[in-house]
């Protein structure tokens, strides 16, 4: 369960590169992590390039991000070479951090109610606790500029 002021759910996944990345490897830093349906789709793209464009400046705020879809580290790195993502892409074929962080169940997609990725984002302060959740992204083409407002403010 992702409630803001609480712990946020440890995690340990593979990059795009194959190495491991865990929440640990953050403490001392907020970290943007986002979960995203699929590499290379218009909405997924948009949201991607958007954190990419505002990269400099979350660096200079001491705010990492991370990406995490069900995606391969092959999917992922070709996707981060095409089109030229700033940050780490983590895969999470099993959907289980998905689960603990409420970004993977029940969802409506045109008009349908489907089970699947649920576009979201999670705000982790420097002390591993949840600063923000929104819980589900409906616009990911400016998603990253709601992200930096609340983080400027």
């Amino acid at each position: 369960m992702i409630e803001e002021k609480a712990v946020a759910p440890a995690f340990s996944l593979p990059n795009q590169d194959g190495k491991t990345v865990s929440l640990s490897d953050y403490k001392g830093q907020k970290v943007i992590v986002y979960f995203y349906p699929k590499d290379d789709t218009p909405g997924c793209t948009k949201q991607a390039v958007g954190f990419t464009a505002i990269h400099d400046q979350l660096q200079a705020l001491n705010v990492a991000v991370l990406g995490v879809s069900p995606d391969d580290a092959e999917s992922h790195r070709k996707f981060i070479e095409k089109f030229s993502i700033a940050y780490p892409l983590l895969s999470d074929p099993e959907k289980t951090m998905m689960s603990e962080y409420q970004s993977w169940g029940e969802k409506n997609m045109y008009g349908k109610t489907v089970t699947g990725v649920i576009r979201s984002t999670v705000l982790v302060d420097e002390q591993g606790k949840v600063l923000k959740h929104w819980k589900r992204v409906a616009n990911s083409a400016n998603h990253h500029e709601k992200v930096l407002q609340f983080l400027q403010s």
